[in-house]
């Protein structure tokens, strides 16, 4: 059966509230949800987590849930009259002392009281993603006076940045110390950290989580330009479980011309460190209003899935969209065609390296095995699903099921890149060959294989011990029966 390798990430809202809506885009392919606790009340996510889950039991599938935190909100206040239009050379001022619902055409407030510590004359704003560019001139007390470089409408409540970074505002808030809470209430899969500046912030989000009672996996947004320091993003990845290349925001702090490159690096640094990798922002955003996707989307999306990445996210074009099943549909055939490509199934991941783990090696010689002898499937029976992981930082066009009793463990790996999650149990009482029989009779039933093709099981010698795997076997499905314990 085909089934495409790389997931689909999808943002929840007002178009996808319709429980057909929802089941449609199911059925198209999505894997991941994600929750944006930008928007929305407590009991709306909750209520969108508990009917994505009711409809992924009604279709046999495991969709991961992803709580995205806000973070910390550097925005601009309101205007008087809603908007103004700034011209090119115009002065204008952002005043953190300023009414914030007073904004004029020559000067407008901010949520961030920091703003004229943390810049100086030279500096440039980007204000509302880029669209406005303004050069600082002075700084006076509470208020940065600046020159329009770029000029354009500009609206109530849109983000500032600076361009190169360097704003030192918390990447969690009070606010998002509250949502992790409520992402652990939730149960959710996965919670995101926004503008994360450091490896600390991640651990400190794990901490929080941890305390709530939550078991997630932390997803770094890597949007701060301090962030793509080599150093410090690779103190980042290890901190996390997965990374989100969040692509607006980066893109305006260090220049459309770097995100390329940016996004690349990420994927690399990502596989490497043996993390997922999420790739999101506008990757077909023309579908928010139309039902097929431009060119330069597709190339966008596939050229995502030729880097490596675990995952493409939609944001507003399911959320908010016209055709959020259409929008899935369409990745998910984009997605398998580039993996067709020879360049996605090949690598040579970690081919020079050694290994620290008996359950990493396994994983690799899997994977080595599996690429020369042109095995059918490999089933990985997981406790904590690492092995599948480190399987799925191999190219490969070989599918991987994660064989789990655990269903935190089958919705985590909902994220990774050609794995597939199966509810499978293995009682102390089975022996090896006997287990060996189950796993193979199961893939059978799920239609992965038939009679004379090979497959690779991994598994450990102790049923329920995490970090336990120990044993590759190679079978051909229809003789397994013949074959000896071991």
């Amino acid at each position: 059966m085909n089934k495409k390798r790389t997931k689909i990430v999808a943002t929840l809202g007002p178009s996808t509230d319709d429980p057909k809506v929802l089941e449609a885009m199911i059925q198209a392919g999505l894997d991941v949800v994600r929750l944006n606790f930008s928007h929305g009340s407590f009991e709306e996510h909750q209520e969108r987590a508990e009917m994505v889950r009711d409809l992924a039991r009604r279709n046999g599938r495991q969709i991961g849930v992803m709580v995205d935190l806000q973070g910390p909100k550097i925005r601009t206040g309101r205007f008087l009259d809603g908007k103004i239009n700034l011209r090119e050379g115009e002065p204008f001022a952002i005043d953190s002392s300023w009414p914030l619902t007073g904004g004029t055409q020559e000067c407008v407030g901010t949520t961030y009281e920091p703003l004229p510590v943390d810049t100086k004359p030279g500096d440039h704003l980007l204000l509302d993603d880029g669209r406005i560019v303004l050069e600082i001139t002075q700084i006076k007390g509470t208020r940065v006076y600046c020159k329009t470089l770029v000029g354009g409408e500009l609206s109530n409540n849109k983000g500032i940045n600076l361009k190169g970074g360097g704003l030192s505002a918390e990447a969690l808030t009070e606010k998002d110390k509250e949502d992790i809470i409520s992402a652990a209430r939730i149960q959710a899969d996965y919670v995101a950290v926004s503008f994360p500046r450091a490896a600390e912030d991640m651990h400190e989000a794990r901490r929080l989580l941890s305390a709530a009672g939550g078991r997630a996996g932390m997803v770094a947004k890597i949007e701060r330009a301090e962030a793509m320091q080599l150093e410090v993003l690779d103190a980042i990845i290890l901190a996390s479980d997965a990374v989100m290349i969040a692509r607006g925001d980066l893109g305006v702090e260090i220049g459309d011309e770097a995100l390329p490159p940016a996004q690349k690096t990420i994927i690399k640094r990502s596989r490497i460190l043996k993390r997922a990798v999420i790739t999101a922002t506008q990757m077909m955003e023309s579908m928010i209003h139309n039902q097929i996707p431009t060119r330069a989307e597709v190339f966008d999306v596939a050229n995502a899935v030729l880097d490596g990445t675990d995952a493409v996210m939609l944001s507003g074009e399911t959320a908010i969209g016209k055709y959020p099943a259409k929008v899935v549909e369409a990745m998910a055939r984009i997605c398998y065609g580039a993996e067709q490509q020879r360049i996605a199934q090949s690598s040579n991941y970690r081919i020079h390296s050694d290994f620290v783990y008996v359950d990493e090696a396994i994983a690799m010689a899997t994977m080595y095995a599996a690429n020369h002898l042109h095995v059918k499937a490999i089933a990985a029976l997981t406790e904590s699903g690492s092995t599948p992981l480190w399987m799925s930082r191999i190219s490969s066009g070989i599918p991987i099921y994660a064989l789990s009793r655990s269903i935190e463990t089958r919705r985590r790996v909902t994220l990774y890149r050609g794995v597939y999650p199966i509810s499978f149990d293995v009682s102390e009482a089975d022996d090896s060959l006997t287990a060996n029989h189950k796993i193979v009779d199961e893939l059978k039933r799920q239609g992965a294989v038939e009679d004379g093709d090979l497959i690779i099981i991994t598994k450990g010698d102790i049923p329920g011990l995490g970090g336990g795997t120990n044993v590759m076997k190679i079978l051909q499905v229809g003789s397994h029966k013949n074959l000896s314990t071991t």
